[in-house]
């Protein structure tokens, strides 16, 4: 997998007369070898070159890691008092280079980590290659998809573990860490982000922070979470609610069900991407609500928890088959709490698959 991944980088490397491409985000550093970890202010890099082979920049300790992860060029390991930069430069005293470009990731690329490559290149011009990597990331194959199934999966559990752990007097946190004790009986070591359970008004927060607040009766409470399988994440919301709903908690919930159900019904190959954020919009903005949908409709999920595409209403790119998203309107109303119900969603020949599977019919809670 990581040879055929080299190859496409280097195959585009020679359509931007690039010479090299210096890569170093988590997200395409596993992409492109195998290899995922958080390096924290360690460098671990890739250089790529058109023609030569590529070769990985890391600490000593990862060096084990990396071979069984399948990497199978050269690697640069260094210990905590080098600096990998002399080593880089000293590994690359011999290559000759014609054209003075190089591509980096100019989102993920610091400035200081910028200047150490224009010091080894000081009369390269530099080219974003993220656009470029990420486009080979849009289109998962089998084995990238089993994994995302599985990640779904997981998804689902840890909804239903948070649900089945919702009573009166019991807090976000307390909720939120049952979930999460529960997905690491079954090997879950890292979770997509930071696990979100919210009630009452606090849902009323697209992101809002989970606290020791205590569930009351007549609140909503939100789930949002996912995991990490094998490098490639999931993502799903779920609301309930705690007691009786009222008559408006009631059409907030059926409002955001309607344009989910039919937003995912529009969800095949050759739709607008933009299309889909207009329909849940129109749907929502017709009940009454479209200022309180603040957000897009989704966004990519693979191994990111966001990554392209972007599902939001300016974007004319059409849907393909093999992409992976989110579908999540939602309706937020300050001061009596917010709807999301959020799927993580695979366009096939078919039409569409969903890969969370966790009932969305509003659930209502009796502690």
């Amino acid at each position: 997998m990581s040879q055929q991944r080299i190859e496409t980088i280097q195959k585009w490397l020679k359509d931007q007369n690039a010479e090299f491409a210096f890569i170093q985000s988590k997200a395409n550093l596993f992409y492109l070898t195998g290899f995922r970890c958080e390096p924290h202010e360690r460098l671990i890099s890739l250089f790529v070159f058109q023609d030569k082979e590529p070769f990985l920049v890391c600490p000593n300790m990862e060096k084990p890691l990396i071979s069984q992860a399948g990497w199978a060029y050269p690697i640069i390991g260094y210990s905590d008092h080098e600096n990998p930069w002399e080593l880089i430069n000293k590994y690359l005293s011999t290559y000759s280079f014609e054209q003075n470009i190089a591509a980096i990731e100019k989102e993920a690329l610091s400035v200081a980590r910028h200047e150490q490559l224009q010091n080894l290149f000081p009369t390269f011009t530099f080219v974003n290659c993220e656009q470029g990597i990420m486009e080979m990331r849009l289109i998962k194959n089998e084995d990238e998809i089993a994994i995302l199934r599985e990640a779904a999966k997981l998804a689902d559990f840890g909804v239903e573990v948070g649900i089945n752990a919702v009573k009166k007097g019991r807090t976000e946190m307390e909720i939120l860490a049952l979930i999460e004790y529960e997905l690491k009986k079954k090997g879950i070591a890292e979770m997509s982000f930071g696990t979100l359970v919210l009630s009452g008004e606090n849902t009323a927060n697209p992101h809002g922070h989970p606290n020791t607040k205590q569930i009351k009766e007549g609140d909503f409470v939100l789930f949002d979470l996912g995991v990490v399988v094998e490098g490639y994440c999931s993502d799903i919301t779920r609301t309930i609610i705690l007691g009786q709903p009222t008559e408006q908690q009631e059409q907030i919930y059926s409002t955001v069900l309607k344009a989910q159900e039919e937003t995912l019904h529009i969800c095949r190959e050759g739709t607008i991407l933009g299309d889909l954020d207009r329909k849940a919009r129109s749907i929502i903005s017709n009940a009454g609500y479209g200022e309180y949908f603040p957000h897009r409709i989704g966004h990519g999920l693979g191994s990111e928890v966001h990554e392209l595409p972007s599902l939001n209403e300016t974007n004319n790119d059409r849907l393909q088959v093999g992409m992976t998203f989110t579908i999540e309107p939602g309706i937020y109303l300050p001061g009596v709490g917010g709807v999301r119900i959020e799927d993580d969603v695979l366009i096939t020949k078919q039409g569409h698959e969903c890969l969370t599977k966790f009932p969305k019919e509003l659930q209502i809670i009796h502690s």
